[in-house]
């Protein structure tokens, strides 16, 4: 890791650290670091705690309890939270340290409770006990409602009131959106076909891992998420073919030379590229021998053979629901906040993959970072305006990916680059790339 100005920063996730008190700054991740006692004597230290102390490797933060949620009204609450992502759940755990002890609701679409979901992608096998952000002892402990399977389908901003699909409505004081995003579907010929998957819940990766197991899959978009499920699949399944419009993989977002040598990597590992195309069919079997996927053709003729198929072509901000609440939504379908992650709307605030925020390190431009980095901080900054202290976001981006024993690790914002500069060896994949303009 890197030591600076009183913080230690990890090498592989970029999350921050205090080195006096052990808090954890910057994200991604849950829990602090242990803090122990440290004495100097002429050419030697000493740490003073206990066998048992010095083998637990993270602390999780006092927090406050909920006074008396057995008087509250089950249709009301002081804080909602609509999504429980990384987002919901920081911006939850923040109003407790902080010494908030009112009623907190966190509600989803999803039936579990909240969990890692790049892990989807990286590791596809993985059960939703395994990748789940906190168990469920955690969120009694502490008085922290989590709603399962309930969709909002309206906001009220007016009475302040959350109307969901099956008609509970729920009163908020204070809200906040962190829905995240929707992934696209293909639009193609045949795009009900069996065995073609948008990857979003531990389900969806789990059956698509069974079902590539020796198969042959196809993978339409060359995005961070179909790029490690290529990864994730290649020694799996019998075949991994990949189809992506632009020339090399991450073309927008690493430019041509670094994709290009990413593409490489992928080649050598026995993924097929089919680059500057894409899908014109979906081919299913005869309805007599189960009408699953059979083929996927392409614009440019060639016709894969596929069992199975997984769609990473981008997403789309889940904010449909708020068309007609008065909440500020752009053109894209982001909401727009400002350094607080505060809307237009007094008390409503929102965070996440389905917000646009004002960058620092941009000249505050209007931005969407889509990263798990980002939508923890925003939940924080979120949290902590909420109680009135009037804190702005100054982070920097940072994500990482790793794919077949490599980890790449990105920090900053280079949208509208127009020069890359390299140092180090592309061919190696051992390199510092600088996006410049």
């Amino acid at each position: 890791g890197v030591l600076s100005k009183g913080r230690v920063r990890c090498p592989w996730h970029g999350a921050c650290f205090n080195i006096g008190t052990g808090d954890i700054e910057d994200f991604p991740g849950l829990d602090s670091l242990p803090r122990f006692q440290v004495k100097i004597e002429k050419d030697k230290v000493y740490i003073r705690a206990s066998k048992q102390a010095l083998q637990t490797q993270r602390r999780t933060k006092m927090m406050a309890k909920c006074i008396s949620l057995s008087n509250y009204n089950l249709s009301s609450t002081n804080v909602l939270i609509i999504g429980a992502g990384a987002a919901g759940l920081v911006c939850a755990e923040t109003l407790r340290q902080e010494g908030f002890s009112d009623r907190i609701v966190m509600c989803t679409m999803d039936r579990h409770l909240p969990y890692d979901r790049p892990k989807l992608s990286k590791s596809m096998d993985s059960h939703p006990e395994q990748i789940a952000l906190r168990p469920k002892e955690f969120f009694r402990s502490y008085d922290i409602e989590v709603l399962t399977e309930m969709q909002v389908a309206a906001v009220d901003i007016k009475n302040k009131i959350a109307v969901f699909k099956d008609g509970f409505k729920m009163e908020y004081n204070k809200l906040l959106i962190a829905t995240g995003n929707t992934p696209k579907a293909l639009s193609c010929k045949g795009k009900e076909v069996e065995n073609v998957f948008n990857i979003r819940t531990p389900e969806d990766a789990n059956r698509v891992v069974k079902l590539a197991t020796s198969k042959n899959v196809v993978i339409v978009g060359a995005s961070f998420l179909g790029m490690e499920v290529a990864a994730y699949l290649a020694e799996r399944a019998h075949s991994v073919s990949l189809v992506e419009l632009e020339e090399v993989p991450f073309k927008k977002f690493f430019g041509e030379r670094v994709g290009r040598a990413v593409m490489k990597m992928f080649e050598s590992n026995r993924v097929k590229f089919y680059m500057q195309t894409e899908v014109s069919e979906l081919r299913e079997q005869a309805r007599e021998v189960g009408g699953k996927l059979k083929e996927v053709v392409l614009k440019s003729g060639k016709v894969l053979r596929a069992d199975v198929c997984v769609v990473g072509v981008g997403a789309v901000p889940a904010t449909g629901f708020l068309k007609q609440s008065g909440i500020n939504i752009d053109s894209k379908g982001f909401i727009v906040v400002n350094k607080m992650m505060q809307t237009n709307i007094p008390g409503v605030f929102a965070a996440g993959d389905a917000v646009t925020f004002p960058l620092a390190l941009r000249n505050n431009k209007k931005v969407n970072v889509p990263h798990w980095q980002m939508a923890h901080m925003h939940g924080r900054i979120a949290a902590l305006n909420m109680l009135a202290h009037g804190m702005e976001i100054s982070t920097v981006p940072y994500l990482w990916t790793a794919m077949f024993g490599k980890s790449i690790r990105y920090a900053g914002h280079g949208e509208g680059f127009d020069d890359v500069v390299i140092q180090g060896d592309l061919d190696e994949l051992k390199f510092v790339a600088f996006y410049t303009k």
